[in-house]
């Protein structure tokens, strides 16, 4: 029998290592894809059980993080029942100040809207309690994406928009008058532009 030497695989063990590593890379991909498949039907099952609530308990984490979560409260059991957006007033250094908006879903194209749904989901979600660790860098951000050196931002106020949705008794709507609410303000540090 010949003695082997390193480096020199037969055929047949080039083959099984091959075949080895395309069944490990079935075994993950098959693993992502249950594990997606089963979390996100979990996460958008309208439906009040135990079992159902541990899951989501389980991928929540994993579902914020990802941007996988999905709030049906648009639909059903109750309807949301106002718009609302997010803006910041953006004061300067030299005193002039500008408003920015997040997008705004109404006002882009089929096309825009497929690429910037987070947004709505962001902003309809920072304003919650559990989120205002989230705030300085949302102002941060705003900072540097409306900064140049020579006109640098100061201050950076987050604003939340809301009009409330009210039935009529013909099952009309009637347009309510919008409110304000100050989520955040900040004061911009040299080193937040950077």
């Amino acid at each position: 029998m010949a003695s082997k030497t390193l480096g020199s695989d037969t055929p047949r063990d080039r083959a099984k290592k091959v075949l080895g590593a395309t069944d490990a890379k079935r075994i993950a991909i098959s693993s992502f894809l249950v594990f997606h498949i089963l979390a996100i039907t979990c996460w958008c099952l309208p439906i009040d059980s135990a079992l159902i609530s541990l899951c989501k308990k389980r991928v929540r984490p994993y579902a914020v993080w990802s941007g996988l979560f999905q709030s049906w409260d648009m639909f059903s059991p109750i309807p949301k029942s106002a718009n609302t957006y997010i803006e910041a007033t953006i004061v300067y250094k030299d005193g002039s100040r500008i408003t920015w908006t997040f997008p705004r879903m109404e006002r882009l194209s089929l096309a825009e809207r497929c690429f910037k749904e987070r947004y709505r989901k962001f902003t309809e979600n920072l304003p919650r309690d559990e989120n205002d660790a989230l705030l300085p860098d949302v102002a941060r951000h705003i900072a540097r994406l409306n900064s140049i050196p020579s006109h640098p931002a100061r201050t950076i106020i987050l604003i939340q928009e809301w009009s409330f949705i009210v039935p009529r008794a013909d099952g009309s709507y009637v347009p309510e008058p919008w409110n304000q609410h100050v989520l955040y303000g900040y004061g911009v540090k040299p080193e937040d532009l950077r």
